[in-house]
Protein backbone atom coordinates (compact mmCIF):
# COMPACT_ATOMS: atom_id res chain seq x y z
CA UNK A 1 0.00 0.00 0.00
CA UNK A 2 1.48 3.63 -0.46
CA UNK A 3 2.20 6.33 1.80
CA UNK A 4 -1.00 8.11 0.32
CA UNK A 5 -3.33 6.77 3.02
CA UNK A 6 -6.11 8.50 5.56
CA UNK A 7 -7.87 6.98 8.07
CA UNK A 8 -10.76 9.05 9.37
CA UNK A 9 -12.72 8.73 11.97
CA UNK A 10 -16.00 11.10 12.24
CA UNK A 11 -16.96 11.54 15.77
CA UNK A 12 -19.88 14.11 16.75
CA UNK A 13 -17.37 15.79 19.10
CA UNK A 14 -14.04 15.37 17.16
CA UNK A 15 -12.71 14.58 13.62
CA UNK A 16 -9.78 12.72 13.96
CA UNK A 17 -7.60 12.05 10.69
CA UNK A 18 -4.42 9.73 11.04
CA UNK A 19 -2.19 10.44 7.72
CA UNK A 20 0.31 7.78 6.83
CA UNK A 21 2.46 10.45 5.16
CA UNK A 22 3.61 11.37 8.50
CA UNK A 23 2.58 8.81 10.38
CA UNK A 24 0.79 11.45 12.45
CA UNK A 25 -2.72 11.79 13.86
CA UNK A 26 -4.77 15.20 13.88
CA UNK A 27 -7.36 16.07 16.32
CA UNK A 28 -10.02 19.07 15.68
CA UNK A 29 -13.33 20.21 16.58
CA UNK A 30 -15.94 18.69 14.30
CA UNK A 31 -17.85 21.91 14.03
CA UNK A 32 -18.73 23.85 11.09
CA UNK A 33 -19.32 28.40 11.04
CA UNK A 34 -21.72 28.72 8.11
CA UNK A 35 -22.66 32.10 7.08
CA UNK A 36 -25.20 33.49 4.36
CA UNK A 37 -27.03 30.09 5.22
CA UNK A 38 -23.95 27.83 2.49
CA UNK A 39 -20.99 29.62 2.92
CA UNK A 40 -18.04 28.14 4.95
CA UNK A 41 -16.76 30.45 7.30
CA UNK A 42 -14.59 28.55 9.72
CA UNK A 43 -14.03 25.19 10.93
CA UNK A 44 -12.49 22.92 13.75
CA UNK A 45 -11.00 24.84 17.02
CA UNK A 46 -11.50 28.20 15.50
CA UNK A 47 -15.26 27.82 14.57
CA UNK A 48 -15.83 25.77 18.07
CA UNK A 49 -14.29 28.80 19.60
CA UNK A 50 -17.52 31.16 18.37
CA UNK A 51 -20.35 28.03 19.86
CA UNK A 52 -22.73 29.96 21.72
CA UNK A 53 -21.25 33.40 21.44
CA UNK A 54 -21.51 33.89 17.48
CA UNK A 55 -23.92 36.83 16.18
CA UNK A 56 -26.99 35.40 14.34
CA UNK A 57 -25.54 36.11 10.70
CA UNK A 58 -22.97 33.17 12.02
CA UNK A 59 -24.47 30.07 12.26
CA UNK A 60 -22.18 27.85 14.19
CA UNK A 61 -23.02 24.18 14.09
CA UNK A 62 -22.23 20.12 14.24
CA UNK A 63 -22.20 18.24 11.32
CA UNK A 64 -22.78 15.42 13.11
CA UNK A 65 -25.38 14.05 15.19
CA UNK A 66 -25.73 10.94 17.12
CA UNK A 67 -22.98 9.49 15.48
CA UNK A 68 -24.38 9.67 12.16
CA UNK A 69 -24.08 12.30 8.98
CA UNK A 70 -26.39 15.35 9.56
CA UNK A 71 -24.91 17.84 7.57
CA UNK A 72 -23.28 16.11 4.13
CA UNK A 73 -22.42 19.17 2.29
CA UNK A 74 -20.85 21.18 5.19
CA UNK A 75 -18.89 17.79 7.03
CA UNK A 76 -17.78 17.05 3.40
CA UNK A 77 -16.21 20.72 2.71
CA UNK A 78 -14.60 20.61 6.22
CA UNK A 79 -13.53 17.44 5.91
CA UNK A 80 -11.25 18.05 2.49
CA UNK A 81 -10.21 21.68 3.61
CA UNK A 82 -9.09 19.86 6.65
CA UNK A 83 -6.96 17.25 4.50
CA UNK A 84 -5.04 20.37 2.63
CA UNK A 85 -4.76 22.07 5.55
CA UNK A 86 -2.68 19.51 7.50
CA UNK A 87 -1.80 16.57 5.20
CA UNK A 88 1.79 16.38 3.87
CA UNK A 89 0.79 13.38 1.01
CA UNK A 90 -1.71 13.96 -1.63
CA UNK A 91 -5.38 14.03 -1.33
CA UNK A 92 -6.35 13.55 -4.42
CA UNK A 93 -6.83 9.76 -6.02
CA UNK A 94 -5.61 8.83 -2.08
CA UNK A 95 -6.89 5.78 0.28
CA UNK A 96 -9.37 6.63 2.69
CA UNK A 97 -10.43 4.02 5.83
CA UNK A 98 -13.45 5.21 7.35
CA UNK A 99 -14.52 4.30 10.67
CA UNK A 100 -17.99 3.88 10.58
CA UNK A 101 -20.97 3.17 13.31
CA UNK A 102 -22.35 -0.34 13.74
CA UNK A 103 -25.94 0.00 14.99
CA UNK A 104 -26.93 2.38 11.94
CA UNK A 105 -29.27 1.63 8.69
CA UNK A 106 -26.92 0.80 5.62
CA UNK A 107 -27.89 4.02 3.82
CA UNK A 108 -26.66 5.99 7.02
CA UNK A 109 -23.44 3.95 6.86
CA UNK A 110 -23.32 4.18 3.08
CA UNK A 111 -23.49 8.34 3.80
CA UNK A 112 -19.61 7.66 5.45
CA UNK A 113 -18.66 5.77 2.40
CA UNK A 114 -19.96 8.17 -0.31
CA UNK A 115 -18.42 11.18 0.89
CA UNK A 116 -15.02 10.18 0.36
CA UNK A 117 -16.32 7.59 -2.72
CA UNK A 118 -18.54 10.80 -4.58
CA UNK A 119 -15.85 13.56 -3.73
CA UNK A 120 -14.31 15.83 -6.13
CA UNK A 121 -11.08 14.02 -4.82
CA UNK A 122 -11.25 10.99 -7.11
CA UNK A 123 -9.53 8.89 -4.71
CA UNK A 124 -8.06 5.96 -5.74
CA UNK A 125 -9.93 3.44 -2.90
CA UNK A 126 -12.22 3.76 -0.50
CA UNK A 127 -13.05 1.52 2.66
CA UNK A 128 -14.99 1.39 5.85
CA UNK A 129 -14.25 -0.10 9.32
CA UNK A 130 -16.57 -1.14 11.91
CA UNK A 131 -15.86 1.38 14.64
CA UNK A 132 -15.73 -1.01 17.73
CA UNK A 133 -13.09 -3.46 15.48
CA UNK A 134 -10.98 -0.45 15.41
CA UNK A 135 -10.93 0.82 18.68
CA UNK A 136 -10.60 -2.52 19.77
CA UNK A 137 -7.32 -2.75 17.58
CA UNK A 138 -6.14 0.64 18.79
CA UNK A 139 -6.27 -0.78 22.27
CA UNK A 140 -3.63 -2.94 21.01
CA UNK A 141 -6.02 -6.28 21.20
CA UNK A 142 -6.00 -9.02 18.50
CA UNK A 143 -9.18 -9.02 17.41
CA UNK A 144 -8.44 -11.97 15.08
CA UNK A 145 -7.74 -14.03 18.43
CA UNK A 146 -11.11 -16.35 19.47
CA UNK A 147 -11.18 -14.40 22.62
CA UNK A 148 -14.19 -12.28 23.31
CA UNK A 149 -13.37 -8.50 24.46
CA UNK A 150 -16.10 -6.07 24.85
CA UNK A 151 -15.38 -2.34 24.63
CA UNK A 152 -17.40 0.56 25.69
CA UNK A 153 -16.83 3.60 23.59
CA UNK A 154 -18.84 6.46 25.51
CA UNK A 155 -18.72 9.26 22.86
CA UNK A 156 -20.43 12.75 22.89
CA UNK A 157 -23.28 12.02 21.23
CA UNK A 158 -23.48 8.57 21.65
CA UNK A 159 -22.17 5.09 23.71
CA UNK A 160 -21.44 2.08 21.58
CA UNK A 161 -20.85 -1.27 23.86
CA UNK A 162 -20.01 -4.15 21.66
CA UNK A 163 -19.22 -7.70 22.70
CA UNK A 164 -15.74 -9.02 19.57
CA UNK A 165 -14.26 -11.88 18.59
CA UNK A 166 -12.62 -13.35 15.79
CA UNK A 167 -12.68 -10.25 13.97
CA UNK A 168 -16.66 -9.56 14.09
CA UNK A 169 -19.03 -8.31 16.16
CA UNK A 170 -21.08 -10.82 18.30
CA UNK A 171 -23.21 -8.49 20.24
CA UNK A 172 -23.11 -4.43 19.78
CA UNK A 173 -25.94 -1.53 20.70
CA UNK A 174 -26.05 1.69 20.63
CA UNK A 175 -26.99 4.35 22.80
CA UNK A 176 -28.11 7.74 21.74
CA UNK A 177 -26.55 9.45 24.23
CA UNK A 178 -23.04 10.22 25.78
CA UNK A 179 -20.88 13.10 27.01
CA UNK A 180 -23.27 16.00 25.18
CA UNK A 181 -26.16 14.59 27.06
CA UNK A 182 -24.43 14.84 30.56
CA UNK A 183 -23.78 18.54 29.89
CA UNK A 184 -27.26 18.78 29.25
CA UNK A 185 -27.86 17.17 32.59
CA UNK A 186 -25.70 18.86 34.63
CA UNK A 187 -27.38 22.69 33.10
CA UNK A 188 -30.83 21.55 33.43
CA UNK A 189 -29.71 20.78 37.34
CA UNK A 190 -28.26 24.30 38.25
CA UNK A 191 -31.13 25.55 36.24
CA UNK A 192 -33.70 23.63 38.43
CA UNK A 193 -31.72 23.75 42.09
CA UNK A 194 -29.98 27.27 41.83
CA UNK A 195 -31.81 29.34 39.46
CA UNK A 196 -29.10 29.28 37.20
CA UNK A 197 -28.69 29.50 33.60
CA UNK A 198 -25.46 28.17 32.47
CA UNK A 199 -24.09 27.38 28.90
CA UNK A 200 -23.11 23.66 27.73
CA UNK A 201 -19.18 24.61 27.64
CA UNK A 202 -19.27 25.81 31.01
CA UNK A 203 -21.53 22.12 31.87
CA UNK A 204 -18.59 20.22 30.13
CA UNK A 205 -16.07 22.30 31.59
CA UNK A 206 -17.24 21.52 35.51
CA UNK A 207 -17.77 17.84 34.03
CA UNK A 208 -14.19 17.66 32.74
CA UNK A 209 -12.69 19.61 36.14
CA UNK A 210 -14.55 18.54 38.75
CA UNK A 211 -17.06 15.68 38.42
CA UNK A 212 -16.75 12.48 39.43
CA UNK A 213 -19.10 9.27 39.04
CA UNK A 214 -18.45 8.15 42.46
CA UNK A 215 -19.14 10.16 45.58
CA UNK A 216 -16.52 10.77 48.25
CA UNK A 217 -14.54 13.40 46.25
CA UNK A 218 -15.12 16.76 46.87
CA UNK A 219 -13.79 19.70 45.23
CA UNK A 220 -15.55 22.90 43.96
CA UNK A 221 -14.87 25.37 41.32
CA UNK A 222 -16.44 28.83 40.06
CA UNK A 223 -18.88 29.16 37.48
CA UNK A 224 -20.88 31.64 35.83
CA UNK A 225 -24.35 32.19 34.45
CA UNK A 226 -27.64 34.16 34.28
CA UNK A 227 -29.87 34.33 37.09
CA UNK A 228 -33.14 33.41 36.08
CA UNK A 229 -35.14 35.91 38.58
CA UNK A 230 -32.81 38.65 38.38
CA UNK A 231 -31.74 38.16 34.61
CA UNK A 232 -28.27 39.42 35.57
CA UNK A 233 -24.78 37.20 35.51
CA UNK A 234 -23.29 35.70 38.95
CA UNK A 235 -21.01 33.56 39.71
CA UNK A 236 -21.51 30.65 41.78
CA UNK A 237 -20.25 27.73 43.07
CA UNK A 238 -20.27 24.38 41.38
CA UNK A 239 -18.85 21.25 43.56
CA UNK A 240 -18.23 17.57 42.54
CA UNK A 241 -21.47 16.42 44.85
CA UNK A 242 -23.85 18.71 42.22
CA UNK A 243 -21.75 17.37 39.10
CA UNK A 244 -22.30 14.06 40.69
CA UNK A 245 -25.86 14.52 41.29
CA UNK A 246 -26.64 15.77 37.98
CA UNK A 247 -24.90 13.24 35.87
CA UNK A 248 -26.07 10.05 38.09
CA UNK A 249 -29.19 9.24 36.28
CA UNK A 250 -27.36 8.94 32.56
CA UNK A 251 -24.51 7.05 34.37
CA UNK A 252 -26.41 4.73 36.04
CA UNK A 253 -28.68 4.03 32.79
CA UNK A 254 -25.36 3.28 30.85
CA UNK A 255 -24.79 1.10 33.44
CA UNK A 256 -27.86 -0.70 32.79
CA UNK A 257 -26.96 -1.11 29.22
CA UNK A 258 -23.93 -3.03 29.91
CA UNK A 259 -25.67 -5.29 32.18
CA UNK A 260 -28.07 -5.96 29.85
CA UNK A 261 -25.21 -7.13 27.11
CA UNK A 262 -23.37 -9.07 29.87
CA UNK A 263 -26.44 -11.15 30.05
CA UNK A 264 -26.79 -11.97 26.35
CA UNK A 265 -23.13 -12.76 25.96
CA UNK A 266 -21.94 -15.88 25.35
CA UNK A 267 -20.88 -17.93 28.53
CA UNK A 268 -17.78 -19.32 26.63
CA UNK A 269 -17.52 -15.21 25.60
CA UNK A 270 -18.54 -14.55 28.88
CA UNK A 271 -15.81 -16.26 30.25
CA UNK A 272 -13.42 -13.99 28.51
CA UNK A 273 -14.47 -10.71 29.37
CA UNK A 274 -13.85 -11.57 33.01
CA UNK A 275 -10.68 -12.78 32.29
CA UNK A 276 -9.77 -9.37 30.46
CA UNK A 277 -11.92 -7.34 31.46
CA UNK A 278 -14.35 -3.94 30.46
CA UNK A 279 -12.20 -1.87 28.03
CA UNK A 280 -13.57 1.85 28.23
CA UNK A 281 -12.92 4.27 25.27
CA UNK A 282 -14.06 7.72 23.97
CA UNK A 283 -13.88 11.06 24.88
CA UNK A 284 -16.44 10.83 27.79
CA UNK A 285 -14.42 7.87 29.61
CA UNK A 286 -12.58 10.41 30.95
CA UNK A 287 -14.45 11.37 33.77
CA UNK A 288 -13.22 10.21 37.08
CA UNK A 289 -14.17 7.19 39.05
CA UNK A 290 -16.18 5.80 35.97
CA UNK A 291 -14.63 2.49 35.89
CA UNK A 292 -14.57 2.32 39.39
CA UNK A 293 -18.52 2.72 38.88
CA UNK A 294 -18.40 -0.14 36.06
CA UNK A 295 -16.35 -2.51 37.95
CA UNK A 296 -18.60 -2.11 40.87
CA UNK A 297 -21.84 -2.42 39.13
CA UNK A 298 -20.47 -5.70 37.19
CA UNK A 299 -17.73 -7.15 39.41
CA UNK A 300 -15.70 -7.28 36.33
CA UNK A 301 -12.29 -5.07 35.95
CA UNK A 302 -12.33 -2.08 33.81
CA UNK A 303 -9.60 -1.19 31.76
CA UNK A 304 -8.82 2.03 30.48
CA UNK A 305 -6.65 3.79 28.28
CA UNK A 306 -4.28 6.77 27.22
CA UNK A 307 -6.09 9.31 25.23
CA UNK A 308 -9.02 7.27 24.69
CA UNK A 309 -10.89 9.66 22.46
CA UNK A 310 -7.78 8.45 19.79
CA UNK A 311 -8.22 4.96 20.10
CA UNK A 312 -10.26 4.17 17.22
CA UNK A 313 -7.99 6.89 14.98
CA UNK A 314 -5.04 4.01 16.29
CA UNK A 315 -6.79 1.16 15.21
CA UNK A 316 -6.86 2.46 11.88
CA UNK A 317 -3.68 3.84 12.17
CA UNK A 318 -2.54 -0.20 12.61
CA UNK A 319 -5.01 -1.51 10.17
CA UNK A 320 -3.06 0.44 7.73
CA UNK A 321 0.13 -0.25 8.86
CA UNK A 322 -0.40 -4.30 9.76
CA UNK A 323 -1.46 -6.65 6.81
CA UNK A 324 -2.97 -8.83 9.21
CA UNK A 325 -6.02 -6.54 9.81
CA UNK A 326 -6.29 -5.00 6.19
CA UNK A 327 -8.97 -8.14 5.93
CA UNK A 328 -11.23 -6.56 8.36
CA UNK A 329 -12.06 -3.27 6.32
CA UNK A 330 -14.31 -3.26 3.10
CA UNK A 331 -15.71 -1.36 0.65
CA UNK A 332 -19.63 -0.64 0.76
CA UNK A 333 -20.35 -1.27 -3.03
CA UNK A 334 -18.54 -4.16 -3.12
CA UNK A 335 -20.74 -5.46 0.25
CA UNK A 336 -23.89 -3.89 -0.81
CA UNK A 337 -24.40 -4.79 -4.79
CA UNK A 338 -22.64 -7.98 -4.95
Amino acid sequence: MSSNVYGIDLGTCNLKVYSKANSRIFNEKNTVAIVNKNQLYAYGDSAFAMYEKAPETINVTFPMEHGVIAEYAFLQAMVFEFLEKHAHGKVRGADFIVAVPTDVTEVEKKAFFDMFYKSKMKPKLVQVCEKPIADAIGLGIDVTEPTGVMVVDIGADTTEISVISLGGLVLSSLLHFGGNQLDESIAAYFRKNSNLLIGKKTACAAKEAIGCALLGEEESMTIVGRDVVSGLPIEATCTSTMVYEAMQTDLNDICNSIKMTLEHTPPELARDIIHSGIYITGGSSKIRGLDELFTKITGITVNTCEDPEESVTRGLMKLIGDSKFRHLAYTMKAKIYK
